[in-house]
C-alpha cells in the first residue's frame, strides 16, 4: 500500500496539480495542464454539455486516480443542468491516489461542492446526495468491469484514462475494451488520451467507429468511440473520419493489438506476446508508414506511444 509520501504533487501548466507514478514512470496527466485535460480529453468529447440537458447521465471513470475526470464531467454538468442527476462509477487499483490528493489539497482552487464531493468518494468510496450517486470500486479494473457488465450498468459516457499502452498495457488489450464497450449504452461515447494505433485496433475489433480528438497539450490527438448509427440523431454520426494517414496507420504493425484472453497475464506476459506478434507479422512496419506520410509534409507523430 502505498503511503501519503509516495506521492509529490507536480504543478501543470494550466496551475492544476499532478502526481507522479514511480511504478508506472509517469505523470497522471499530461503537464499541459491536469484540469484542462480533464475537461478537454473527456468531458467535452463525450458531449456531457449535450447529455446533461436530458437530465440523467450516467459515466464510467476507468482508471478514476486523482479524480479529475469525474470532477470535470460534474461541474460540465452541473454548469449546464444544476438539476441533472448523475451515476458516476469509477474504476481504481490504488486507493491512496485520490486520498493523497484530497490530503495534499490538490482540489483547492475549485467550488467547495466539488471538494466535499471528491473528499467523501476518495474515503468512503460512495456518495448519494441530490442530484449524484458515485461509487468507487476499489481493485483490478479487468474483474471489475465483469461485474458491472453482470450488474447491467450502460454508461453513456466513459473515461478510458489508465497508464500508457507500454506502461499499462493490461487496461488496452482487446479482450478489455470489449468489456468496457459491452457496458457503453448504444448511443454512448468512450473517451481516451491515447490515439494508439493498438488501441484503436480494440476498439474496432469490438464493434465501435474510432474518430480523433483534439489535441490537448500534445501533438497526437486523442480518440472517441460508439456504436455505429445510421442516423442524422445519433453521436457517432458527428464524429469526423478518421485521416487517409490514419486509416494507413491501422494498417501497420503498430496496430497489432494487445492480448489478454483470460484478463489475468501480467503486463510482462502481455508486451511479449504482441512482440512476438509482430515479429511474423507481414504488415507494414510502422517506420515505413512514418517515412511515406513524412515525405508528403504531414505529421505523423502519432506513432501513439505503440
Amino acid at each position: 500500500m502505498s503511503n501519503l509520501e509516495d506521492f509529490t504533487p507536480q504543478q501543470t501548466q494550466d496551475g492544476s496539480f499532478t502526481f507522479f507514478s514511480t511504478e508506472f514512470n509517469e505523470a497522471f496527466h499530461s503537464h499541459y495542464g491536469a484540469k484542462q485535460e480533464s475537461l478537454l480529453k473527456f468531458a467535452v468529447p463525450t458531449r456531457l454539455p449535450i447529455l446533461a440537458e436530458t437530465g440523467f447521465v450516467r459515466l464510467l471513470d476507468v482508471c478514476y486516480g486523482l479524480g479529475y475526470n469525474t470532477a470535470a464531467a460534474l461541474q460540465t454538468i452541473w454548469e449546464v443542468n444544476p438539476r441533472c442527476y448523475v451515476e458516476v462509477i469509477g474504476l481504481e487499483l490504488n486507493p491512496a491516489v485520490p486520498t493523497a490528493a484530497i490530503t495534499h489539497q490538490l482540489f483547492d482552487a475549485w467550488d467547495d461542492k466539488y471538494i466535499k464531493i471528491l473528499t467523501q468518494i476518495a474515503f468512503e468510496h460512495e456518495i448519494k446526495i441530490d442530484h449524484l450517486q458515485a461509487t468507487l470500486l476499489i481493485g483490478d479494473a479487468r474483474s471489475l468491469i465483469i461485474q458491472l457488465h453482470e450488474s447491467g450498468f450502460q454508461a453513456d459516457a466513459i473515461f478510458l484514462d489508465p497508464f500508457s499502452p507500454p506502461q499499462c498495457p493490461q487496461l488496452w488489450t482487446v479482450e478489455f475494451i470489449q468489456k468496457i464497450s459491452e457496458c457503453l449504452h448504444h448511443n454512448g461515447l468512450i473517451a481516451t488520451y491515447s490515439c494508439a494505433a493498438a488501441v484503436r485496433t480494440a476498439l474496432l475489433a469490438a464493434g465501435l467507429v474510432v474518430a480523433s480528438s483534439s489535441p490537448v497539450g500534445r501533438r497526437t490527438p486523442g480518440t472517441i468511440a460508439g456504436y455505429p448509427k445510421h442516423t442524422k440523431e445519433s453521436t457517432t454520426s458527428y464524429l469526423p473520419p478518421l485521416s487517409q494517414s490514419e486509416k494507413e496507420h491501422l494498417l501497420t504493425r503498430a496496430a497489432i493489438p494487445y492480448r489478454d484472453p483470460c484478463l489475468s497475464d501480467t503486463a510482462e506476459v502481455i508486451l511479449r506476446r504482441r512482440e512476438q506478434e509482430a515479429q511474423v507479422s507481414a504488415l507494414e512496419s510502422t517506420s515505413q508508414w512514418r517515412k511515406r506520410w513524412r515525405r508528403w509534409g504531414l505529421n505523423t507523430h502519432c506513432v501513439y506511444l505503440l
